[in-house]
């Protein structure tokens, strides 16, 4: 497993995450590995929205418990699905995205089929791509710092 990078090193910049194809990580990679890949997903996107803008405060190996282990108390893994989007919201915000992720839709979209997935990993490619989609782990400004 790679390292990740070190944190910014100042105020107003955030580094870019990994574009990843929706369907990969939606549906392929899921059926190869057996659902472990859905795990190691949440575990970087949710360190991801972290390192893009640090203000956003989220433990990953906390978000990924919330998922598996959570899934037997059954409120859990819909509260990190919430708070995911949030997160990813916040992102979008920090950059100045005019029309940010919804939290909520992304809630229901669990429900059908995981579409979450897609809606989720499309809104962090759309954030990296204001980026010209740099290298993963790319220092850029935040916009709204």
């Amino acid at each position: 497993m790679t390292q990740a990078p070190p944190p910014p090193t100042a105020p107003g910049l955030g580094r870019v995450g990994k574009h990843r194809n929706v369907i990969l990580v939606w549906l392929v990679w899921p059926i190869i590995t057996l659902g472990i890949y859905s795990l190691v997903w949440w575990y970087k996107i949710n360190r991801e929205t972290h390192d893009f803008d640090r203000q956003i405060e989220v433990s990953p190996g906390v978000a990924v418990l919330a998922i598996l282990p959570g899934a037997f108390l059954i409120v859990p893994p819909f509260v990190t699905t919430f708070r995911t989007g949030k997160r990813i919201q916040e992102a979008e915000l920090a950059a100045g995205v005019p029309n940010p992720i919804s939290p909520g839709l992304g809630l229901l979209l669990a429900f059908i089929f995981r579409l979450n997935v897609i809606y989720m990993q499309s809104h962090l490619n759309e954030l990296w791509a204001l980026y010209n989609s740099p290298p993963e782990g790319t220092e850029v400004q935040l916009a709204a710092r």
